[in-house]
């Protein structure tokens, strides 16, 4: 009986798997879709460059809050509780969003969709690490990864079409009932753990027993060590890299420099996707088996970001349309996917009993991010002046010249991350002995 139970353990993980999985594109696609909709939403509501920036990044502010609270509540309340309650939050803020008439009223309903998709991810980490082994592990959390990229992909070209056909609003109340439906699947389906079913963990850590430990002692223990800052620092930089270009500032340039159209911009944008979903199964293949270490694959993807936003900053107006989506190709695997050799790189620098409090107080820092850049492109471009209703050159020159001041302080902070990957090898090496 207890063999047989294993097996529908092994297969019914699956279903969890795909159901949370289809959430994490919900959450990428909310995360980047202002970008195809910016210029649509600046005339309806009658906002500026800059607060089209702070609507964008609203969505972050309670993302990185809820990050801490998120691990507590997955640890009490139980992840499968924790994410359908969310996502109903999720589904209110797009319905507002969708039907608000003013600018303020877009900016609560982008706070309640950060709010409500803001557990999602660090939830299912804890699910899959009930369900899934730690050799499993790195590579359910690139599929996942690679999911994320789906979402990005429907947050451009499907999210370019949909709001020229229906407009960007009746796109927002669409997306927010899918939320609804969303919710629903996640609570009939997931479960937090094997034993919620009566079955036995394929997990390894079911059979061993660690002392438990407070969250203030956990917090204490992650902040202390030194390892965990330049990792902090180099999400920070990188991912509001990403935020900025892909999920706002990238569509209005294409429309404004190029004279792109909505759709047009989509499907160059599209590209961020492709290359989130081709490259994240590939950095854990290059991490392990090609360059066989973290810290020498963040350090490339370092520089790879150095020079994709070195050419966005001095040669803004005189690239074509094919080489930007060649850049968007790059900034999915080296700005996004290679997410996935970070949070390994902080997994493997701390126990497992407080991987949680690490995950999210390291998750913390990519938002921030992004809630930091896209404003301030935002008030940059508006610094510059308008063309008609367009931002100028020279604004999107300067404001590039800051994604690569970015990019250059996260190449720095990379050359400071711990190698984690031997001491890996060689624990598992002395626990197989």
């Amino acid at each position: 009986m207890t063999a047989t139970n294993f097996h529908k353990a092994l297969r019914y993980r699956w279903f969890i798997f795909w159901s949370l999985a289809f959430g994490y594109v919900l959450v990428f696609f909310h995360r980047l879709c202002p970008a195809v909709v910016a210029t649509d939403m600046m005339n309806d509501l009658h906002a500026s460059g800059a607060l089209i920036g702070f609507l964008s990044s609203a969505y972050f502010y309670p993302y990185a809050l809820m990050q801490l609270p998120t691990g507590l509540l997955s640890d009490t309340w139980g992840p499968r509780r924790t994410i359908t309650l969310f996502l109903c939050v999720a589904c209110i803020g797009s319905l507002v969003l969708g039907l608000t008439p003013s600018p303020a009223g877009a900016v609560v309903g982008r706070l309640l969709v950060g709010l409500g998709v803001s557990t999602l991810f660090v939830c299912t980490l804890k699910i899959l690490a009930e369900w899934f082994s730690l050799r499993e592990f790195v590579g359910m959390t690139g599929l996942l990864m690679a999911m994320g990229g789906v979402g990005s992909l429907s947050a451009a070209t499907p999210m370019a079409l949909a709001s020229t056909w229906l407009g960007w609003r009746l796109s927002f109340v669409l997306v927010g009932l899918l939320t609804a439906l969303l919710a629903a699947l996640v609570w009939r389906v997931v479960r937090d753990r094997p034993a919620d079913l009566g079955w036995p963990s394929p997990a390894e850590h079911a059979a061993k027993v660690e002392s438990p430990i407070r969250l203030i002692d956990g917090i204490k223990q992650v902040l202390s060590r030194p390892a965990f800052w330049p990792l902090a620092v180099w999400f920070f930089c990188k991912y509001g890299i990403f935020t900025a270009f892909a999920g706002l500032w990238g569509g209005p340039y294409l429309m404004h420099v190029y004279g792109a159209s909505k759709s047009q911009a989509g499907g160059v944008l599209s590209m961020v996707a492709v290359g989130m979903i081709v490259g994240s199964p590939l950095m854990g293949y290059l991490s392990n088996r090609v360059i066989k270490g973290r810290k020498p694959t963040l350090i490339l993807a370092s520089i790879v970001i150095v020079g994709i936003t070195a050419v966005l900053a001095f040669f803004t107006g005189s690239l074509s349309l094919p080489l930007i989506g060649a850049l968007c190709f790059g900034l999915g695997i080296f700005a996004s996917a290679i997410a996935v050799i970070g949070f390994t790189n902080a997994r493997e620098l701390f126990p497992s009993r407080i991987a949680g409090t690490c995950f999210g107080l390291l998750n913390l820092f990519p938002f921030a991010g992004g809630a930091f850049l896209q404003p301030l492109l935002g008030s940059i471009l508006e610094s510059k002046g308008r063309v008609g209703q367009a931002f100028t050159l020279e604004g999107y020159r300067a404001a590039f010249f800051v994604l690569f001041l970015s990019a250059l302080t996260a190449l720095v902070s990379s050359f400071f991350i711990k190698e984690t990957l031997v001491g890996t090898a060689r624990q598992s090496g002395h626990e197989s002995t």
